[in-house]
């Protein structure tokens, strides 16, 4: 596992598991706070009261708010990059500290991938807020192989369909500590280390792309970074109205014991309406670039982290990226819910470079089922469309 795709493969393990252990342990270890009026009115002196003192009551929501609980959830995955298997996730959900009222829920876990193309991998990571969500501190470390196919730089390398077959084995820490301030934004910084070696794979295919410099050498990465963001959805799960906002900039550099010096930022905008018959629109903008001279797995990778479902993560990769999708969601009887989603994009080596001929558009339709009532925690399975293939994905909470 590379390290800059380490990277990316551990932030898609840690969202995973947030989403995975905050949506089960929230619906298993919370109820909703709203109790009815009394309907009976007042009951005689000498009469048990029908239900237990208020104080009593008051005791036992607060403290089964406050209970932390365990998650054990296998979800299947069938990607076109890394073949079919499984990830695996056993997460722990408490506030820190439990008592504290209010607190948004910490998270701690273990997230597994098992596929059938030989790929394994295993991350550990923590979410944790504290002082009154005040700081977020975020952490995790991932270790593992990935077997995947490189296609070639940029829109022509994508669309040219040859592809070399790879093996990158590695590991990677990451940690991030952001403080909130006014207008509910928080701030903070970001460090990232990793290595990975990489190995070419047997094939009998004689049109491949070019073999990348790092084959057979062990490469370090190792960047500080900054990150803003605000988040003004009510329900994290399936948000009804407000926007996400959130900018990351990460600075590698051989002066930190990186083998490359280059840079990468990132920029994500979300926007949710609410629509008449249980209906919402969801919108997302994502923007990617990377300077300097940056290793093809640190590049911008069409495809993943849902950015377009219906591209095999990776086979468009580029120096700038550019995605933008919007997801009708209806909400059906029994549980159930049906969406449906179109997007754009393109990558290119510059901001100059962009070619409305290269573009790379998207569609798809999904079911949903929700798990929790109470926060609206769904169940996703999605089945997108590109240009060059089709993919079909599983997970916990909406794609954006």
């Amino acid at each position: 596992m590379g390290a800059r795709h380490n990277q990316r493969r551990l932030q898609i393990f840690f969202l995973l598991l947030v989403y995975v252990c905050a949506g089960a342990c929230l619906c298993s270890a919370q109820t909703p706070n709203n109790p009815g009026p009394n309907l009976l009115g007042a009951q005689p002196q000498n009469t048990p009261p029908l239900t237990p003192p208020k104080s009593e009551k008051k005791k036992k929501k607060e403290k089964k708010k406050h209970a932390g609980a365990f998650v054990l959830a296998p979800i299947p995955i069938v990607s076109p990059a890394i073949g079919s298997g499984v990830i695996p996730v056993i997460g722990y959900i408490t506030p820190v500290p439990r008592t504290e009222h209010g607190a948004i829920p910490s998270v701690f876990g273990v997230a597994g991938l098992i596929t059938n193309n030989s790929s394994r991998g295993v991350a550990v990571g923590a979410d944790v807020y504290f002082k009154h969500n005040k700081y977020e501190l975020t952490t995790g470390y991932a270790h593992g192989s990935i077997d995947y196919n490189l296609y070639g730089p940029g829109f022509a390398g994508g669309n040219a369909g040859f592809k070399l077959p790879l093996e990158q084995t590695g590991q990677a820490y990451f940690i991030k500590f952001l403080r909130r301030i006014p207008l509910n934004f928080y701030v903070g910084g970001r460090f990232f280390t990793g290595s990975s070696f990489i190995t070419v794979k047997p094939t009998n295919d004689t049109n491949l792309p070019p073999i990348p410099p790092d084959v057979g050498l062990t490469t370090n990465l190792r960047s500080l970074g900054f990150e803003v963001w605000r988040d003004t959805r009510p329900n994290k799960f399936y948000p009804l109205k407000g926007t996400v906002f959130d900018f990351t900039s990460d600075f590698f550099g051989t002066a930190l014991g990186s083998k490359y010096t280059f840079q990468s930022y990132k920029i994500t905008f979300n926007k949710y309406w609410t629509l008449p018959k249980k209906q919402v629109l969801a919108y997302n903008a994502y923007y990617c670039a990377t300077g300097g001279s940056a290793p093809f797995y640190a590049q911008c990778l069409y495809g993943a982290n849902n950015e377009l479902r219906g591209y095999t993560a990776g086979r468009y990769i580029d120096n700038f990226m550019i995605a933008t999708q919007a997801e009708d969601r209806l909400e059906l009887p029994w549980r159930f819910g049906v969406v449906g989603f179109v997007g754009v994009g393109a990558v290119m080596p510059g901001g100059a470079s962009f070619r409305s001929n290269q573009f790379l558009p998207a569609g798809g339709t999904g079911i949903r089922f929700m798990l929790s009532k109470a926060y609206h925690v769904n169940l996703r399975t999605d089945f997108g469309w590109g240009k060059d293939n089709f993919t079909w994905a599983v997970g916990i909470g909406e794609a954006f």
